[in-house]
């Protein structure tokens, strides 16, 4: 009865598998490239072996032979147009295997972009960004690593090592046999050592992006470990973590180095056996043929035996290439959950057709029997909620703090799955959300602005500032609209930074606008203008406020009040 083998070493092979088949997806838009340098890499081999026959020939001729220098003139020419054509092909193989890298590179930044755009903002909430970051930076260069250095070796020892073995046995088949037995100690070890370095490699690239996301998160909230004094503390765990990179970066440095040094010393005895058996046979110790190898013969398999064994020193050298680049695989699966695939292509997508008048009619948004369980909580904080809104309804969700009014918003922008019951939007509607925190990156007023729609014209641009009431403040700004403003909306108060939001929003010019306490922090002048100016915007188009404020509540025409048990309490209208 045999007996099986062991589970996970073949879930850990299968996984390594699947991770390679991903990691060589990525350069499927340079396949073309990719074949230019390996074609390349193989006529070099190929040229190889003429070069090395061109040595000895001139070897044999001029100091055996004693030919005259002129008979010697055609062959030493051919050398030197093999060395340049050699020194070409290099350089083409480096840039095609360079544009192959830069393709797969690029991809794998496309693909995880795309996965993180697919998990959406409440799952990108829970991450460290850091650590997101170093997907689209460390990983992204192992992953250069191994197209630009690895793969093409990994070409360059299936062809020229057999090349130059055929070559070899046509002039001396013993030499041949040597060079045959010998070469399996070199994979053999390669093999051995590379599992080490995928470990560490691995081991290395997450202590790299635990340190980012730890960096990440102290730069963010350093105006408060400032306050309460953890300044000194927080840098003594920089400097720990930065420890810990470079203990697992030496890791890696010292399994690379101990592996290329076994990896040298047999190709270095295997060679030296060469040389032995050669000269042995010119002393007349050894008698293996009938006639002694002339001085040519033998030069030419000396001069061939370490190159023989070089493509396989280059691959044992980039193979920590892959190593680090399935360690890369492995974290950014780690990371998102999942490989990242590429984009499904749509085959024969159906020709975008008018609605129907019955869909025309039909309510924007239509919510039956609606359970909600945020992500991260351990309970439901709505529970069987039934309502539908009408085009131009203006809705305000009214209740306590936690009673779900956010979450019902999250859930109606489609960023939350319903955990039971349905909620059907009108086919072609288009929604926009404003939350609470909109974030604002480093530029001016404008270019924030500009995110919803960057050909908008300036005339628009004012007009919608006016409209979300930004200009009440950028007015009093120095550049005004150009102003320059920090990341996160550094140097605006939160008010400021929730209009600007609410302005890129009405730059959309959506069907369904989604409010999160637009009106908070805002005197009561502002929130009066900011008000009407939304209902003149929001004619025809249905809005939902979640608010505590009351002239929001007298503003929206229907109130959905939702208890702190997550039921809806009542639906009224107010007088």
């Amino acid at each position: 009865m045999s007996i099986p083998p062991d589970a996970s070493a073949i879930e850990t092979t299968a996984l390594r598998r699947q991770r390679l088949h991903w990691l060589n997806g990525l350069a499927a838009s340079a396949r073309s490239r990719q074949r230019l340098a390996a074609l390349c890499i193989c006529v070099s081999g190929a040229l190889l072996i003429g070069q090395a026959a061109a040595i000895a020939w001139l070897i044999q001729a001029v100091l055996v032979e004693h030919r005259p220098v002129a008979a010697a003139t055609p062959v030493l020419l051919g050398l030197l147009a093999v060395l340049a054509v050699r020194a070409l092909l290099g350089s083409a193989t480096q840039a095609a295997a360079g544009d192959v890298a830069d393709a797969a590179r690029l991809t794998l930044r496309e693909r995880v972009y795309r996965r993180l755009l697919g998990l959406g903002p409440l799952w990108l909430r829970q991450q460290r960004t850091g650590e997101l970051g170093e997907l689209m930076l460390a990983h992204a260069d192992a992953v250069e690593s191994y197209y630009a250095g690895y793969q093409p070796v990994r070409i360059e020892v299936v062809v020229v090592p057999l090349l130059i073995l055929l070559a070899v046995a046509w002039v001396d088949w013993v030499v041949a046999l040597i060079l045959l037995f010998t070469a399996p100690l070199v994979p053999f070890f390669m093999m051995l050592v590379g599992w080490g370095a995928e470990a560490a490699g691995r081991a290395q690239l997450g202590e790299l992006a635990r340190m980012s996301g730890h960096f990440a998160d102290r730069i963010k909230g350093l105006g408060l470990l400032r306050l309460y004094g953890r300044g000194e503390a927080e840098l003594d765990g920089v400097a720990a973590a930065a420890e810990g990179v470079r203990e697992r970066t030496l890791k890696v440095l010292r399994i690379a180095f101990l592996s290329s040094t076994v990896l040298e010393f047999f190709a270095s005895v295997s060679v030296a056996m060469v040389a032995l058996y050669l000269g042995l046979s010119y002393l007349g110790l050894m008698s293996l043929h009938a006639a002694v190898p002339t001085l040519g013969a033998g030069m030419f398999c000396l001069l061939l035996a370490p190159e023989f064994y070089a493509p396989l020193r280059r691959l044992a050298a980039h193979y920590h290439d892959r190593a680090n680049a399935l360690a890369a695989a492995a974290e950014v699966e780690r990371l998102l959950g999942e490989l990242p695939a590429a984009a499904a292509v749509e085959d024969a997508a159906p020709a975008a057709r008018a609605p129907e008048l019955l869909e025309q009619h039909a309510p924007p948004v239509v919510v039956r029997n609606l359970v909600l369980l945020p992500v991260g909580a351990s309970h439901d904080v709505v529970q069987q909620l039934s309502f539908q809104i009408e085009a131009g309804q203006r809705l305000a969700l009214v209740g306590p703090s936690g009673s779900g009014k956010s979450t019902l918003l999250e859930a109606l922008a489609g960023w939350l799955p319903p955990r039971e019951g349905s909620i059907v939007l009108r086919p072609g509607l288009e929604v926009g959300y404003a939350g609470q925190r909109p974030y604002l990156f480093h530029g001016s007023i404008a270019d924030n602005l500009r995110l919803a729609d960057p050909g908008v014209s300036d005339a628009r641009l004012h007009a919608v500032a006016e409209a979300a009431q930004v200009m009440r403040f950028a007015a009093h700004l120095p550049d005004g609209l150009d102003t320059v403003i920090g990341e996160r909306g550094f140097g605006l108060s939160g008010g400021e930074a929730r209009r600007i939001g609410l302005a890129r929003l009405l730059l959309r010019d959506p069907q369904l606008l989604l409010l999160d306490e637009p009106t908070a922090f805002l005197d009561p002048d502002t929130e009066a203008a900011l008000l009407q100016t939304l209902a003149a915007f929001a004619r025809d188009r249905a809005v939902v406020i979640a608010t505590h404020s009351d002239t929001a509540m007298r503003w929206a025409d229907t109130r959905l009040v939702l208890t702190a048990s997550g039921r809806a309490q009542t639906t009224e209208e107010p007088a």
